[in-house]
């Protein structure tokens, strides 16, 4: 009889050991499992062009302030260019945007959104630099608001139409200022 009962009680007590056991492997797997579900990977920078050759554009006829404007991102601006305006299909496009098509697909769908938003509810339209990138640097004239790129082994930096030295490197200048940073919302 006490041979039994110490039997029963060392099975209890691995039977105890291994659910201790299985429970601290369960949590640790589980706690893994759920650093990768809400850890998103780093999104992939988009090829465009040229930036766009407006910064914005806004509803004619309407009262001032008719709502927050619409943000446009530059890839989101090259996605309609490609698909609508040079009758691209998406596959190509993506190859040309350096993206996978279901991506191009999504960016695609956001502009359409974003500007189907700001037509009915006659927002404004600001377009900023979102994820993307030029493989040449683009350049403006402050004198005949040109825009072009020059090779990098000049030094200095001249418009090719006037021949102005007054120029500037197109940059992204809403996420520039601290306050469109602080207040930006990217609709979608």
């Amino acid at each position: 009889m006490f041979k039994l009962q110490e039997l029963k009680i060392g099975f209890f007590l691995e039977i105890s050991i291994i659910k201790k056991i299985i429970f601290n492997v369960l949590r640790i797997f589980s706690l893994y499992l759920s650093i990768f579900y809400y850890m998103s990977r780093n999104s992939k920078s988009r090829r465009i062009n040229a930036p766009p050759r407006f910064g914005g554009y806004k509803p004619w006829g309407c009262p001032p302030g008719t709502g927050e404007p619409v943000y446009l991102l530059y890839e989101e601006y090259e996605a309609l260019k490609l698909a609508d305006y040079k009758l691209m299909n998406h596959f190509e496009a993506a190859v040309l945007m350096g993206i996978s098509r279901p991506t191009f697909a999504r960016i695609y769908e956001n502009a359409r959104r974003k500007i189907a938003l700001a037509l009915v509810e006659t927002r404004e339209i600001v377009t900023i630099n979102g994820n993307s990138y030029t493989e040449k640097v683009w350049y403006s004239c402050k004198k005949c608001h040109t825009r072009f790129t020059q090779p990098s082994s000049l030094e200095k930096k001249t418009c090719p139409l006037c021949r102005s030295e007054s120029v500037n490197g197109i940059l992204p200048e809403p996420l520039q200022n601290p306050q469109y940073q602080k207040n930006i919302k990217i609709n979608k």
